[in-house]
């Protein structure tokens, strides 16, 4: 590099221009800063520590990890948080996936049941919750009143360990099953029709149409639904708190609710903020697992 085209790189322009781009991303830098290194690094030292509300903290190293290893409560709750993961993120994927094809079509009209569906997604997750509860309610609750207009004896639906986690899988479900059938319409709508024409003239129908042309195109999408999904089902807290607090028999206790149990009725901040680290390795190792996987099945990603 010749001695002129140094001095332009280090002139005055180049400077000015350089500390313009620092003060352009400088709030960026310091909210990401304050707002998510300094907290994420007092965590990781917190969980270090044995680290009441009230009294001196005391760095212990990795003992509050030694004591996750064998503690009954929290390989329960990992189990219960695993039961919610299994149970909501194919119902969700496959449920949005569905309304997907259904209301892909452009006829008048269908914007209104896209809204209708998608409404639930902008909810407060706390008035979600709330309604819900209502309507699981054993004796005044919407649900077994239909049911009990039908001859049927509705259930306790929070108040039973086998059916509690069921009844906050579904209702996360229709909370949250209107963004990705939002954005498998998207994908949908670009799949070539070319690819369709082609398949009809091979005599396909509408079932090999959908599993050769249609669901090869949208594996991207897929893949981006089933992380996203995966990572929201781990850190699942508000259905919890409100519907059922963890009960009945810690039946629907997961993760982050433990999480949070431990941090503020317990005040133990030191192996609260260790769980916490815990569910970040986890959900680290999942996406990055995922992540390596979507080379085996996710359309054009095979050579990446």
């Amino acid at each position: 590099m010749s001695r002129s085209k140094k001095r332009r790189r280090g002139g005055p322009l180049a400077r000015e221009a350089q500390t313009a781009g620092w003060l352009f991303i400088s709030p960026m830098l310091l909210g990401f800063t304050l707002l998510l290194l300094f907290p994420m690094g007092l965590a990781f030292y917190m969980s270090l520590t044995d680290w009441p509300l009230l009294g001196e903290h005391h760095f212990i190293g990795l003992d509050n990890y030694r004591d996750i290893m064998t503690d009954a409560m929290f390989w329960e709750v990992l189990g219960n948080t695993v039961y919610f993961t299994a149970g909501l993120v194919p119902l969700n994927i496959v449920l949005a996936l569905l309304l997907a094809l259904l209301l892909s079509k452009s006829i008048r009209g269908i914007g209104l049941f896209r809204t209708a569906i998608f409404v639930p997604v902008m909810t407060s997750l706390i008035v979600w919750a709330i309604v819900w509860k209502l309507m699981y309610a054993t004796e005044s609750g919407l649900i077994n009143q239909l049911l009990l207009m039908m001859g049927i004896k509705g259930p306790a639906w929070l108040y039973d360990p086998d059916l509690a986690m069921p009844a906050v899988i579904v209702t996360s479900v229709l909370k949250n099953v209107g963004l990705n059938m939002v954005l498998f319409i998207a994908a949908l709508q670009q799949v070539p029709r070319s690819l369709y024409e082609a398949a009809t003239l091979d005599g396909a129908g509408r079932r090999a149409s959908f599993f050769n042309v249609t669901l090869p195109m949208i594996t991207p999408t897929v893949f981006l639904t089933v992380v996203m999904t995966v990572i929201g089902s781990l850190k699942v807290f508000g259905q919890i708190y409100v519907m059922t607090q963890g009960g009945p028999s810690n039946s629907t206790k997961v993760l982050v609710y433990y999480i949070w149990e431990k941090a503020f009725k317990l005040f133990q901040f030191g192996y609260a903020s260790s769980l916490a680290y815990v569910l970040f390795l986890i959900v680290l190792i999942l996406t990055l697992l995922q992540w390596q996987l979507r080379k085996r099945w996710v359309f054009g990603e095979g050579d990446a």
